[in-house]
């Protein structure tokens, strides 16, 4: 009897570990369902992680802004990016072409937790191999700045 439950508890727990690996090797899920398990909404996925949950309304650069965000670029972001050519980080002169206004925000403002969760920051990650580090940027800081990356969009 002691024999009969034991092979049937091993029995069990191999075919309890078969069906829950079954399937990890090949996993093909698209990133948007990766996400989905991560436990990101839409808009996170469109939007970015963060402090900025709402669309944002834009109006013509403001100038004097850009101005202040400039200063900010070059302190604390030109080390890595550059506007017209790939660096340690990604070009930034067509970046309002592939990404939303709020996940730009969002990736300055929180790219720890980017870096850590939202599917097309991991593929930047692999792409440049360097996690964009949290330069202390405040909301304040984030919105000059996305008006310097504005203006100088290509």
């Amino acid at each position: 009897m002691k024999k009969l439950n034991l092979i049937i508890a091993i029995l069990f727990m191999l075919g309890f570990g078969w069906s829950c690996s079954s399937g990890d090797s090949n996993s093909s899920e698209q990133p948007a369902q990766q996400a989905a398990n991560n436990g990101l909404s839409q808009w996170e996925l469109e939007n970015g992680i963060g402090p900025v949950k709402a669309k944002m309304t834009l109006n013509a650069v403001d100038s004097e802004l850009a101005a202040s965000g400039e200063k900010i670029f070059d302190m604390k972001c030109m080390a890595c990016h550059k506007m017209a050519e790939r660096y340690i980080g990604p070009a930034l002169g067509d970046v309002m072409q592939r990404r939303t206004p709020e996940f730009v925000m969002n990736m300055m403002l929180n790219p720890d937790e980017m870096v850590k969760k939202h599917p097309e920051v991991q593929k930047m990650l692999a792409t440049y191999m360097v996690p964009m580090t949290f330069q202390n940027v405040s909301e304040e800081d984030g919105r000059a700045l996305l008006e310097f990356i504005r203006a100088n969009q290509k």
